[in-house]
């Protein structure tokens, strides 16, 4: 049976309603800078809010504005130098092998950048002093509000990212007629134009040339301001808006991306028809639907544990002193907070959240704002199942998919092996190659992790219709390591060579052969293959094969520290503090430790949490 998260027990069992004011992000003043500027999104589109009354700025994202185009990473000249480096790595010199991978293994190609559209800025004259400010992120229902005062009058903002109708929405009222008035323009990194086009304000761009791979992505942005009783006026560079009391704006993106393999589509047709479609409904009708299509997924969890007077702060008094114990709903805002991002930046059809789930302002994000799959993707869908969201997952089901048809170049050109295979990291356009240095990049289990989250889904839902889709990436997994699996010359037995254990190192080389996370990781992908085969019905001898594998892998073991080893040998250092735990895969997000019928492997992986400053994987 699978064992059941902390969490998910907790969930299950208090329910309750939290007061709406601690399902909200607040503050009384504007962002400062991107990370206090606050997320929305809906999957496909994300802006960030500063709520900034002399000048707002809304930073935009659209979830396949990436750089460079379809590439390959491949290195087909590791075929060659793999048995050399895996003798190099059985004699001891690691180094040495560590060279020939930096030299043989990698192409220049490391991966393309996630990149931002832009920002659209609304600047409102003689708003720069103000009072009564406040502005939130209530996380109930997906919207942003900003409020304050400019001598009598009142301002409001309120921005969503339209789940239903596939659009950023701005509505901004005063409270006395025609005291609104602002302009709105265009602040973009990317190589682009501005221009108007049927009453609306256009942003035509392209994402950048990376590491030699010229762009293939074109991103149309429009934006169109509708008012009740103002004047709207558009011109080759800005909007205005004069003396108004309602007005609303309505930011349209979209690019010609179709596949990782196809980059055909008419970006300015699809924002202008999602433009089109939003339009013919009013501004209260696609609140309410946006509401409705969030609130079915966000509401399925309630967890309480009670309120209290430091819960009435503002958010970032409350992280500040949230070590003084008595604000145990921030756990609550957290926990719910987490659900809202994955909602906010996953949904069926689209991408998966990828490393700043879909929020960035920079063309060069940090890591590229790419998947990284040696834990990073990996943690952002934990929450997917066990929190009841189990559509957010299928973005990364589908990448997975797409990445085992990839990734079966890559195994047969750099390793000769049958199946597929992705390392470290990946990007838009499915690359599946070693990408950075070999200490980092070395590492031929990414593709074999995220293909456990096709097990995860199988397990809550039961579903065997789904489980035969996506059983021929499971199973092309599962075939790279019958074929990468090599053994050991001194142990006997089966192991990943060369691999490392994630970013980590007992010496100047992270290469090595057969490290716990790799033996943990290999027993998931065959025995859960093993599982899957006999409930789709592949054959007996398939099933056979995996099982003969199994029992060939390296156990877990415990070193003289009475820790979890991390590597084979016992090398482990009682005064590393490095942040990755990877060797606790095993415990969690496998199950393959239990405190019940493993208990001295349980308590092993405690001391190894003990001597790393006491830090989770990852």
């Amino acid at each position: 049976m699978k064992r059941l998260n902390l969490l998910f027990i907790l969930t299950a069992l208090l329910s309750g309603n939290v007061e709406a004011d601690e399902l909200k992000l607040w503050y009384a003043q504007p962002a400062q800078e991107w990370v206090e500027a606050l997320p929305l999104g809906n999957s496909r589109l994300g802006v960030m809010v500063y709520g900034n009354p002399a000048q707002e700025e809304l930073q935009l994202n659209e979830e396949t504005v990436w750089g460079g185009g379809p590439h390959r990473n491949d290195q087909p000249k590791a075929l060659k130098a793999l048995p050399n480096v895996r003798q190099l790595i059985f004699e001891g010199k690691n180094e040495e092998a560590q060279q020939i991978i930096d030299s043989e293994f990698r192409t220049p190609q490391n991966g393309m950048p996630y990149q931002t559209i832009g920002s659209l800025l609304l600047n409102f004259p003689g708003h720069e002093e103000y009072s009564d400010y406040y502005r939130d992120l209530n996380i109930e229902n997906a919207i942003a509000t900003t409020q304050y005062k400019v001598g009598e009058v009142s301002y409001k903002r309120e921005v969503f990212a339209s789940f239903t109708d596939n659009v950023i929405i701005v509505r901004l009222t005063s409270d006395k007629p025609g005291a609104l008035s602002f302009t709105a323009k265009y602040n973009s990194p990317l190589d682009h134009i501005v221009l108007k086009k049927n009453n609306k304000l256009i942003l035509a761009g392209q994402g950048a040339t990376h590491e030699g791979i010229p762009p293939a992505i074109k991103v149309e942005n429009q934006v169109y301001a509708q008012s009740t009783d103002g004047t709207v006026t558009v011109e080759s560079d800005k909007i205005t808006v004069s003396n108004a009391t309602v007005v609303t704006l309505y930011i349209s993106a979209a690019t010609n991306f179709v596949n990782y393999r196809d980059v055909s589509g008419n970006q300015s047709k699809r924002a202008s028809d999602y433009l089109k479609a939003a339009l013919k409904k009013s501004y209260e009708q696609v609140k309410s639907d946006h509401i409705k299509y969030y609130q079915n997924q966000f509401n399925r969890v309630k967890f309480e544990l009670g309120s209290s007077e430091a819960s009435k702060e503002q958010t970032h008094l409350r992280v500040k002193n949230f070590h003084k114990g008595n604000d145990l709903s921030l756990a609550v805002l957290m926990f719910q907070y987490g659900r809202y991002l994955l909602i906010s930046s996953s949904q069926p059809g689209g991408q998966p959240a990828n490393l700043q789930g879909i929020w960035n302002d920079k063309l060069l994000a940090p890591w590229d704002g790419k998947y990284t799959i040696n834990i990073n993707t990996e943690m952002n869908y934990w929450p997917a199942e066990v929190t009841n969201l189990s559509e957010t997952h299928l973005p990364l089901v589908q990448m997975v998919k797409e990445l085992s048809e990839s990734g079966r170049q890559t195994a047969r050109d750099m390793y000769g092996c049958n199946g597929w295979v992705t390392h470290h990291n990946t990007d838009l356009w499915r690359s599946c190659g070693v990408v950075d240095g070999a200490y980092y990049g070395m590492w031929p289990n990414g593709g074999a992790w995220l293909a456990q989250h096709l097990w995860e889904r199988y397990l809550y839902s039961g579903d065997q219709e789904y489980l035969k889709e996506v059983y021929p990436a499971l199973k092309g997994s599962a075939d790279f390591f019958l074929d990468y699996l090599v053994e050991h010359p001194v142990y006997k037995w089966m192991v990943t060579c060369p691999s490392n254990s994630p970013e980590h190192g007992p010496g100047k080389s992270s290469i090595t052969a057969g490290c716990t996370m790799d033996n943990q990781i290999a027993f998931d992908v065959l025995s859960n293959t093993r599982k899957a085969c006999l409930i789709v019905g592949e054959d007996a001898e398939y099933a056979q094969r995996l099982e003969t594998m199994i029992k060939r892998l390296p156990p877990m073991q415990i070193g003289q520290y009475n820790q979890l080893q991390e590597w084979l040998a016992d090398l482990d250092d009682p005064k590393n503090d490095h942040r990755h735990v990877s060797h606790l895969y095993g415990l969690y997000p496998s199950n393959q430790i239990s405190p019940y019928s493993h208990p001295v492997l349980f308590q092993a992986a405690k001391n190894s949490l003990v001597y790393r400053g006491d830090m989770a994987t990852g």
